[in-house]
């Protein structure tokens, strides 16, 4: 090669290194999957879904880019939840978020190495999903809502919005065990109230619901309990239902009372999702979830609303609207 030749293919050369050397290469697409409790367009699974992937791109994780989600939504059928649960293992992501009691079992069962973290799981480790609080041990962990001593302060709280209260119809599902510790709780309670109970089954259909709601408020002094596990779905046929019979009510989380219900006391749910979203970051980077600890709230939200207050003829005590943490007019 002649010397001029030489010298034309350094320049040459030079004038490309810098470009090589400020080339990235390209990120890997990691890939995650999301179970929900709640129907798609569900106006409490939107916000959630949006703090999810929020938390996420601030953690460096942007979908389209480094990330790819796949969302299953569910309804209250355990066959379908099935189907959704083996549909979303079978598409191999590297971790999977699991929303609610009812999707766990079946996630575990068709993930039975993939890492979960889950949200508004009540009693893990009586339900056998974890080994611990402190230690799940296995492929899961992540954020539980309450413990079921917390049923009994919603008995509490009916009976001092509305203290001619001597009825409680409590709407549950006795299928599974976030309904029959729940309601063993408000059973436990009821007695030093001097209240009688009635159990309204969230697994029958909303009319038959509609109609044992109806016919408990045939009777005066009543009031009505919403538990976890099966409500939230159809929450707004009881709802509807409640304020037609003019029952005063109390709900577990925030999203009942701004649908309408009377009060409610409970975590903030969206909350939960945003620490879910620090767990799968963890875990994408290398951790283990049998090496993080399930996460209980440190805070509970008491809402009312008082516009439905006024419509059930209630006047709120002052002490509750001085502890409430968001009054909704």
């Amino acid at each position: 090669m002649k010397r001029r030749e030489f010298i034309s293919l350094l320049g040459g050369m030079a004038a490309i290194w810098p470009i090589a050397g400020r080339a990235q290469p390209s990120e890997r697409m990691r890939r995650i999957g999301v179970l929900s409790g709640l129907p798609e367009h569900d106006p409490e699974w939107v916000p959630r879904r949006a703090a999810f992937e929020q938390e996420l791109q601030a953690l460096g994780w942007t979908v389209g880019r480094n990330l790819r989600i796949d969302y299953r939504w569910t309804t209250n059928d355990p066959a379908g939840i099935r189907k959704l649960a083996a549909e979303l293992a079978a598409l191999a992501p590297e971790v999977i978020l699991a929303s609610g009691n009812i999707v766990i079992a079946p996630m575990l069962q068709a993930a039975r190495t993939t890492p979960i973290v889950f949200t508004q799981v009540i009693d893990p480790v009586g339900s056998a999903f974890v080994e611990s609080m402190a230690r799940p041990g296995g492929n899961i962990t992540g954020f539980t809502p309450f413990e079921y001593s917390l049923a009994g302060k919603w008995l509490e709280l009916l009976r001092e919005i509305a203290p001619r209260v001597t009825r409680v119809a409590v709407v549950r599902d006795p299928t599974r065990g976030p309904g029959i510790g729940q309601f063993a709780v408000i059973q436990a309670m009821a007695l030093p109230h001097a209240v009688e109970l009635t159990p309204i089954n969230a697994v029958d259909s909303t009319e038959t619901q509609t109609r044992r709601i109806a016919a408990f408020a045939a009777s005066p002094n009543g009031g009505l309990i919403v538990t976890v596990g099966g409500t939230a779905i159809d929450r707004n046929v009881v709802i509807t239902a409640v304020a037609k019979n003019r029952l005063p009510a109390i709900y577990p989380y925030r999203y009942f009372a701004a649908d309408g219900g009377l009060i409610s006391y409970g975590p903030d749910t969206i909350t939960q999702f945003r620490r879910a979203a620090g767990y799968v970051d963890r875990i994408l980077k290398g951790e283990k979830p049998a090496d993080l600890p399930v996460q209980a709230p440190t805070k509970y939200e008491l809402v009312i609303n008082l516009k439905t207050a006024r419509a059930l003829g209630l006047e709120v005590p002052a002490t509750l609207l001085a502890i409430a943490d968001e009054v909704i007019e």
